[in-house]
């Protein structure tokens, strides 16, 4: 596959250290920037993400809960982090690079196929339940944070908010973090938040893949994120049953009765071990559209 530039990019004249050799600008959120660049140190290409240099306490401290949620993680369908440090006042953290494109921009182009989707959704759900594993709550999933490689495999990107088991939360009461389309009710009632937070986005990510659009979505954010403690998820009736089932499961605004990610992952193996004709193991799924 022919690699393309996500954004038309002139680099300044040194924006990393000088160990990094960089090929062009990949990404831009709030604040942040992503680099495509040759690792003269690790010997490897890299992504390198680089925060605002007027960070405050808090800012900082969820740098510093990204590099050691990924730290613990092991898991192929994870980005991985690889080092970090301060370059000119600002943070950076040095990461796997993923060439490819985002879920999110994939999802630009129409829905995936059903079988296509169930496949991603088991694969990153294989993801999530290493994480949850681990003690880490992702916190934000959501389709431009699970990019897609050349093959189509989906990694799970951006532990920035993550909640490890046992540390204090950085963020005020009364502060709600993680995109509105996505949020489980808890996160906006300012609930316990659990695994079952990142199970409820999952599901709302498969039921767009399925749809196309998002289901919790308008031009204001605050009342797009009230409406799931209105009603629930519209699941299409043409939907096979299990996973009509599995879907309202997921979704379920209670988190007590969301099944855990390896419940999903098994769930999604049965239903594409079922449509390839008999048993499969979860490391063997294939992605329908390789071949396309």
């Amino acid at each position: 596959m022919r690699r393309r530039r996500y954004v038309d990019y002139e680099p300044p004249s040194q924006p990393l250290p000088t160990r990094f050799q960089v090929e062009g600008l990949v990404g831009r959120g709030t604040g942040t920037e992503v680099y495509e660049a040759y690792d003269e140190l690790l010997d490897r290409p890299v992504a390198v993400k680089l925060f605002p240099g007027d960070l405050d306490d808090i800012a900082c401290r969820r740098i510093a809960d990204e590099a050691r949620a990924l730290d613990r993680l092991d898991h192929r369908r994870l980005v991985s982090v690889y080092d970090g440090g301060i370059h000119l006042g600002r943070p950076y953290l040095v990461m796997q690079l993923i060439r490819g494109t985002s879920l999110s921009r994939r999802l630009r182009e129409g829905p995936l196929l059903m079988a296509e989707a169930v496949v991603l959704v088991a694969l990153l759900a294989d993801g999530l339940s290493h994480v949850h594993a681990q003690g880490v709550v992702h916190r934000d999933v959501k389709p431009s944070n699970i990019l897609l490689d050349e093959d189509g495999f989906p990694h799970l990107s951006d532990f920035g908010i993550a909640l490890l088991a046992g540390q204090s939360r950085v963020t005020a009461v009364d502060e709600v973090i993680g995109t509105p389309a996505y949020l489980a009710p808890e996160q906006i009632l300012g609930g316990a938040l659990g695994p079952a937070v990142d199970v409820y986005a999952l599901g709302l990510v498969l039921l767009e893949c399925i749809t196309g659009r998002r289901e919790y979505d308008g031009p204001n954010k605050m009342e797009a994120a009230l409406a799931r403690l209105n009603r629930d998820p519209r699941i299409p009736a043409e939907l096979p049953g299990p996973l009509a089932g599995l879907l309202r499961a997921m979704t379920a605004r209670d988190p007590v009765r969301r099944p855990t990610a390896q419940h999903c992952l098994n769930t999604l193996s049965a239903l594409v071990a079922d449509a390839a004709g008999g048993e499969l193991e979860t490391e063997n799924l294939s992605m329908p559209w390789r071949s396309a």
